[in-house]
């Protein structure tokens, strides 16, 4: 069975729960808010059955990490590690997502033209919304071909301020 440790932080954006391994590498974060949604994810990954959520203080202070983030550290998520779980083509997607640099955006197509998948925009859009680590795999940081804030799980206040907090978007 899969021992999740998990932790929750405060952050400016609410409580943001963090979960991982017992190898450190991130499972799951997500906003308490949306805490359904995560558990949805995890279980349709791991199997209800295939998982448990053991409560842990900062495990290999990933906690302290991301708090390090929502202080102005940013690039700190790059040294994170996940390991999630997925079909081939999310994985594809997540892995994409963490090559969009601090502070950068990319909208769905281009997302999809990198992958060598054009056209494959809504398919990447539907991959991207399925994300089980927002922030380190940072699927904020995709927006709409026109420039819109659109698509983001947490919301789209949320994905305006990180945008903002990476440099992207001016005050």
């Amino acid at each position: 069975m899969l021992r999740l440790l998990e932790d929750k932080i405060a952050t400016p954006l609410g409580p943001l729960w963090i979960l991982c391994d017992e190898q450190f590498h991130l499972r799951a974060v997500e906003w308490e808010e949306h805490s359904e949604r995560m558990v949805q994810l995890l279980d349709i990954h791991y199997r209800a059955e295939g998982y448990q959520r053991v409560a842990s203080t900062d495990p290999n202070g990933l906690s302290s990490k991301m708090k390090a983030y929502f202080d102005g550290d940013l690039s700190i998520i790059d040294t994170l590690s996940s390991a999630t779980a997925g079909t081939p083509f999310q994985r594809e997607v997540w892995q994409a997502l963490r090559s969009i640099p601090c502070g950068h955006v990319m909208h769905y197509g281009e997302l999809a033209e990198q992958l060598g998948r054009p056209g494959a925009a809504r398919a990447v859009g539907a991959a991207n919304g399925s994300n089980p680590v927002s922030i380190v795999v940072p699927c904020h940081r995709v927006i709409g071909r026109n420039g819109t804030l659109t698509g983001y799980a947490g919301g789209v206040q949320r994905k305006e301020w990180l945008l903002r907090h990476e440099g992207y978007l001016l005050l």
